[in-house]
């Protein structure tokens, strides 16, 4: 596995190593230890998600706050996002930054988000399978969202090629100004 830190550290890209021929290919997605190396501790995850979006369909900014917050480990089982975390922790030297990166299915790329990030994605192919595992189960009283066109943050979202999709949580989502942040 190939490991590269983000413009925000705690963020990393992960590539697995694929192993491929005529017949397909083969890819560890996870490794306990292999996991553990690269982010310098010890993670457990415990739930596995997976959502399937059409093109234009933008989730989130999402987080949970205390004591319910969580670490995402996401990658896309087919189609193409443009995956963004955003830091939520207001003693952070990046506090209110964002990150974002191409994943798809043909590169197998992951990107480990950490607690106190919020998280969203866009779908930029006709649809994409979603996956993430996290380290805290849902909790709908801990959750929190962040609108995904705050200009405070400024995320600078490519074109999907058709309107933004929203749902009704995200399009009420608070201003990051308002947002509940981690300490």
């Amino acid at each position: 596995m190939r490991i590269t830190r983000s413009a925000l550290p705690e963020v990393l890209i992960l590539e697995p190593k694929v192993f491929g021929d005529e017949r397909g290919f083969f890819l560890e997605s996870f490794n306990q230890r292999a996991f553990d190396t690269a982010v310098g501790t010890h993670v457990e995850f415990l739930q596995d998600n997976h959502s399937h979006s059409q093109r234009g369909v933008l989730r989130g900014l999402h987080y949970q706050l205390p004591p319910h917050a969580q670490g995402k480990l996401v990658r896309v089982a087919s189609g193409r996002v443009f995956d963004v975390a955003v830091d939520m922790r207001r003693s952070s030297a990046t506090f209110g930054r964002w990150v974002g990166t191409e994943l798809d299915a043909s590169k197998r790329r992951q990107l480990w988000i950490p607690a106190g990030f919020a998280h969203g994605f866009l779908v930029l192919s006709e649809t994409a399978d979603f996956l993430y595992k996290t380290t805290d189960y849902y909790a709908p009283a801990a959750e929190r969202a962040v609108r995904w066109d705050d200009p405070q943050v400024a995320i600078a979202w490519p074109d999907a090629g058709t309107p933004i999709k929203l749902s009704d949580k995200d399009r009420t989502a608070s201003s990051f100004a308002q947002a509940a942040t981690f300490a």
